[in-house]
């Protein structure tokens, strides 16, 4: 066992993610949860690595491993965008608009030509309608359902949620935002169990707290 050395029991007791949790061997990404499925992962190939001694040696080796994982999250993302192609007359509104496929990163361009600028000025700047629409959109705001939602992400430090309360009107009645840092602050006296004191240097460093979401 290595410095700042913690266990499955301690991933259950403080709710421990991310790659602090995966050092214990507790296999917990959200990116693979079906009940939690988001983004494009799903249709990705890419692995979730996992730690047998829960050290700071296995979180260093879990994060260094997800770097490389990233990069070729990225790759593949290029690699479909590239080949996915978009009729450029779903876009153009104009009776002669031309019939032949366009490449993805066309969509750009189009968003830069006259014929995207000419739509939204007409459509925002010159109906009153829409101004006022667009004015009391931005000064009320909506009205959301009365009701109770969480929704986390995989952050690269852990779990990362939101919870939010809703009263029926446009302000949100509660709203707590969870992050990862201020529950892996708190198993930092049981990792540091018989250790020197320079030792706190690599068990901080392991967990990668950041101190603003604790004094939040």
């Amino acid at each position: 066992m290595g410095i700042g050395s913690i266990n499955s029991n301690d991933t259950m007791t403080h709710g421990l993610t991310g790659p602090v949790g995966k050092s214990t061997g507790v296999k917990k990404d959200i990116r693979f949860l079906k009940v939690e499925t988001y983004a494009h992962y799903w249709f990705l190939s890419m692995h979730s690595y996992l730690g047998k001694n829960g050290d700071s040696y296995d979180r260093f080796l879990i994060r260094l491993r997800e770097m490389y994982e990233s990069i070729n999250v990225v790759f593949q993302i290029l690699t479909n965008l590239t080949h996915l192609s978009f009729k450029s007359s779903f876009y153009d509104l104009t009776p002669n608009a031309a019939k032949t496929p366009a490449n993805f990163f066309s969509f750009f361009n189009f968003l830069n030509s006259n014929q995207a600028n000419k739509l939204s000025y007409k459509t925002k700047y010159t109906s009153m309608e829409t101004l006022i629409k667009h004015f009391k959109y931005f000064s009320e705001g909506t009205l959301v359902p009365k009701g109770f939602a969480y929704k986390a992400v995989e952050a690269p430090k852990g779990e990362f949620g939101v919870s939010i309360i809703s009263d029926g009107s446009a302000n949100p009645y509660r709203c707590k935002i969870r992050t990862p840092a201020y529950h892996h602050m708190q198993v930092m006296p049981r990792m540091v169990q018989g250790h020197y004191f320079a030792d706190l240097v690599t068990v901080l460093g392991s967990i990668d707290i950041v101190f603003g979401d604790v004094d939040r």
